[in-house]
């Protein structure tokens, strides 16, 4: 093999990837808008920052309304909505949730009889009634509004 072929080959293999790896991103920047331009009211998104929400108005070219809690409408950009969610409807507070019977795999949470604890002798001091007392006298209050502990 002569070494003038070499070099042209080594060229290719290095661009092939970077080619490839560039249509692919190009693809998913044209889904990406598709799904912006493709949003209506009632849509359901999820935004680059996690926050899932109800699209309330996309009329407008570069900015949608979402409404984030019931009553909260915000304006974001459309580039900032990820995904839109299929098939999931918002859960609304007239609705009670709906509630699963399973049986319970998590161990008894009933008292078991223990053994009673030593009694304190005399030459203890009750270290946990101490620093009960101590916590009493140390949250007097300022009348200030910050409401730090007075010197």
């Amino acid at each position: 093999m002569d070494i003038s072929l070499l070099f042209p080959i080594l060229i290719l293999l290095l661009f092939i990837p970077i080619f490839l790896s560039s249509r692919k991103q190009k693809r998913v920047q044209q889904q990406m808008q598709a799904l912006q331009s493709s949003l209506e009211p009632g849509d359901i998104v999820s935004t680059t920052s996690g926050l899932r929400a109800t699209v309330v108005d996309a009329s407008y070219e570069d900015t949608v309304d979402l409404e984030i809690a019931d009553g909260v409408v915000t304006t974001w950009v459309r580039a900032a909505v990820r995904e839109k969610i299929a098939g999931e409807e918002p859960v609304h507070a007239d609705e009670p949730p709906v509630v699963v019977d399973e049986p319970a795999a998590t161990p008894s949470l009933e008292k078991t009889p223990e053994t009673p604890a030593p009694a304190a002798s005399p030459e203890q001091p009750n270290l946990v009634k101490d620093v009960e007392t101590s916590r009493e006298t140390s949250r007097e209050k300022d009348d200030s509004t910050n409401g730090s502990p007075r010197s």
